[in-house]
């Protein structure tokens, strides 16, 4: 049976079969007759630079909405004239990226009306890469993540443009901020160590922004880092002896030397480096000028111009006792092997009463957690606004030291 033979109640019988006078229960009609979109369908090549426009032709339809979409989900903003026919973006379309654009329109009846564009705009010339470190795998609690950059940023803007593009995702969640050293390289950390048996994802979604300068970001490979547990060394000049926590707990203790007067051992906290087996120290490689050449065994360092914790069974009468040596943390070399298998990259070393200078933030290896946390975040375009000449104070040198 039909619905015209449907009895009761007649008006609702009608609604059912899609013949209701309310323009809103019907699909929405087809408006590429009357909508415009400044790229057109299936287009290639078109210029990101140009703001994407959508117009209405005529005064019997008007913009209700428009979606504009990339194929990474980020969405294009943008602002819809006063009399709702035309629509313009305000925020900048990505290069070599591939685009859908969805609008929905109302005509005098009310009835609504769609239309989806989609397209790709033209690849970069110039291409903004990032690269995070370190390699993916598993760290100490105390390894900060690094971004390096192609290309220089040096204007505030462009900088948060940048930063807000850098995502860090750890679980469980920690409070966490970039700091920029230079131009070219930012590090991440979090207020306090990451937390042990922690993942952490880094990765960037610059891939087609325009950073400006003719300059849009381009893909990057993310990183996936794991932590383990929670172990840290403190060594104290003063009373020659060294401590490993193992997740808050004590583990072993043994004597040790450290830099003697010329050769003072940093101050501060720093975080492992490398873990090196065998390496040849000579005071040709620092300076000295006392003259040694020495074969070291089980070697972890923990800066870039040379100091390391290592067997030094030359000086087992003086650990313990003495500071001896040229800024390297001397042990014996059974405690040397114990350390060198149970610590990883990434753990961390806090020197403390050694008379030397303070361990800098950056350029040394990873001093990062001798910078308050305030001061770190002042290093943030996004938290306080950059401030440029923040970089490291030396360049890197590989000078081991003993």
């Amino acid at each position: 049976m039909g619905c015209a033979l449907t009895l009761a109640p007649l008006a609702v019988g009608v609604t059912a079969c899609g013949n209701s006078s309310d323009p809103l229960s019907n699909a929405p009609y087809d408006a590429s007759d009357s909508v415009k979109v400044s790229a057109s369908h299936e287009s290639r090549g078109v210029d990101p630079a140009k703001p994407l426009e959508v117009t209405t032709s005529g005064t019997g339809d008007s913009i209700a909405d428009v979606l504009a979409t990339d194929s990474a989900g980020r969405v294009v903003s943008g602002e819809l004239s006063a009399d709702g026919h035309t629509w313009r973006s305000t925020g900048p379309l990505a290069a070599g990226t591939s685009y859908s654009v969805r609008v929905s329109t109302e005509n005098d009846s009310g009835a609504p009306g769609r239309r989806t564009v989609r397209f790709a705009t033209k690849a970069a010339s110039k291409k903004l890469s990032v690269s995070f470190g370190p390699d993916s795998g598993t760290y100490g609690v105390g390894q900060p993540i690094t971004a390096e950059l192609s290309h220089p940023v040096k204007d505030p803007e462009r900088r948060q443009l940048v930063e807000r593009a850098l995502k860090v995702d750890s679980q469980p969640r920690v409070e966490g901020a970039w700091h920029w050293v230079n131009s070219k390289e930012l590090h991440y950390r979090p207020k306090e160590y990451w937390p042990a048996h922690a993942t952490i994802n880094a990765y960037s979604r610059l891939d087609g922004l325009p950073v400006g300068g003719g300059v849009h970001g381009g893909p990057s490979k993310p990183l996936r880092m794991r932590t383990g547990d929670r172990v840290e060394a403190v060594a104290d000049a003063s009373s020659l002896e060294m401590r490993v926590k193992k997740n808050g707990k004590v583990i072993k203790s043994f004597p040790i030397t450290t830099g003697k007067a010329g050769y003072r051992t940093r101050n501060g906290v720093k975080v492992i480096l490398t873990k090196e087996p065998f390496v040849r120290m000579t005071s040709a490689s620092i300076g000295a000028s006392d003259f040694y050449d020495l074969p070291v065994h089980w070697a972890t360092r923990l800066t870039w111009t040379g100091e390391y914790v290592h067997g030094a069974p030359w000086s087992v009468g003086s650990q313990g006792a003495a500071n001896v040596s040229h800024g390297c943390t001397g042990m014996s070399s059974g405690s040397a092997e114990w350390f060198f298998k149970t610590v990883r990259q990434g753990d961390l070393v806090e020197h403390v009463n050694t008379e030397g200078e303070s361990m800098p933030a950056f350029g040394n290896g990873f001093g990062d957690w001798n910078m308050p946390w305030e001061k770190w975040r002042e290093g943030s375009a996004i938290e306080k606004g950059t401030r440029e000449g923040s970089g490291p104070a030396e360049a890197a040198r590989l000078r081991p030291r003993v």
